[in-house]
């Protein structure tokens, strides 16, 4: 589920109502971040970035409205705008091919991120940042909904293998990353599943 907040103050809101320090995260990073409850217990978990003045988070699918209800709620005086961010798809690439001449051709870039967390915008529209687990190439791109299919499709045919959920499961749990909702309860805190 993606979530797209615009506003001149949306890190500064979302550094207030959330766990990370992300006040002054510079365009063209990510972070991950968490909702806590008043007793520090996990309500939301997800990672943002935030490019080209529009700060992008994804979650869980099951989680997202709830997500976005809270923020919306959460806004008041704050010039941040929260809105349903699913005309996005999110994809992950995996592996050292990832940054393959073919894949670079597909997305339109001449390398992908070097450094965790780092983001770089697409030719057309979305972003491709890259994230420290659970491989050591691990990519997620957000890409326009209405280009999921074609862009799917020219990965493949660039050499990219599809890999379903339990395989990319399987590299999350070997990295010790937790899923919310699926590897946690109504309490845990975030120690308890390495998210501090």
């Amino acid at each position: 589920y993606v979530i797209a907040i615009s506003g001149d103050e949306r890190l500064s809101w979302l550094h207030t109502i959330t766990s990370q320090h992300v006040a002054a995260l510079p365009p063209g990073t990510s972070a991950e971040n968490l909702s806590l409850d008043v007793n520090g217990r996990v309500e939301h978990h997800f990672v943002q970035t935030d490019l080209d003045g529009v700060t992008w988070i994804d979650t869980e699918p099951s989680r997202g409205p709830d997500l976005l209800g809270f923020l919306t709620k959460m806004v008041f005086w704050s010039k941040a705008e929260p809105r349903d961010g699913n005309d996005m798809a999110v994809l992950s690439l995996l592996g050292p091919e990832a940054g393959s001449p073919g894949i670079l051709g597909v997305l339109g870039l001449e390398a992908l991120p070097a450094e965790p967390y780092a983001a770089v915008a697409l030719p057309g529209g979305g972003f491709v940042r890259r994230m420290p687990w659970p491989t050591d190439d691990s990519y997620d791109l957000l890409i326009p909904r209405d280009r999921l299919v074609e862009t799917f499709t020219a990965l493949v045919s660039a050499g990219a293998r599809p890999a379903g959920t339990w395989a990319y499961d399987a590299l999350r749990v070997v990295a010790m990353r937790p899923r919310i909702g699926i590897d946690t309860d109504d309490r845990t805190i975030p120690h308890e599943v390495r998210w501090i």
